[in-house]
């Protein structure tokens, strides 16, 4: 089982390419909270519903201090083709060697159709202004994850 991030952890330093092939890092977002959250797969039903969310909820997000970036392995390629798709506003960005993905807990052993396989697991970590873990979920459903998320934020 990949370890999971709890509170009070320091957020694992990342930089990926966006959809555009530009580097995006952690450290950039430093002074800042941000919401990095980890989907399995771009341009699917569950993926696409939380991508539009939080694109939908972002100008909120933004006001309160936060930044959204979400990750997942698919290519920048395909990326660029789900932000225009579907007129995402948040930063998308590519993990195909699932490095990132396994650092903060979003990848290993996960139940899918009552068979246990391994994939990437719907996760949302909350990183702090100082880089630290202010809230991490793990197994999250896709429907209603922001809306909770953002009440739970008191947003």
């Amino acid at each position: 089982m990949t370890a999971r991030l709890e509170p009070g952890d320091q957020a694992p330093a990342f930089t990926l390419p966006d959809d555009t092939g530009r580097e995006v890092s952690l450290a950039q977002f430093a002074g800042r909270k941000v919401v990095v959250y980890f989907y399995p797969a771009a341009m699917t039903p569950g993926c696409t519903t939380q991508a539009c969310d939080f694109s939908d909820s972002l100008d909120a997000l933004q006001a309160s201090g936060y930044d959204v970036v979400g990750i997942s392995p698919d290519k920048p390629e395909k990326l660029a083709a789900f932000r225009e798709r579907d007129h995402l506003t948040i930063t998308l960005l590519s993990d195909p060697d699932k490095q990132v993905l396994t650092a903060y807990g979003a990848f290993g052993e996960k139940k899918l159709y009552g068979k246990t396989v391994e994939g990437v697991i719907r996760s949302t970590v909350v990183v702090d202004e100082d880089g630290k873990v202010a809230d991490a979920r793990y197994n999250v459903k896709a429907t209603g994850h922001v809306a909770k998320l953002r009440k739970d934020l008191g947003l």
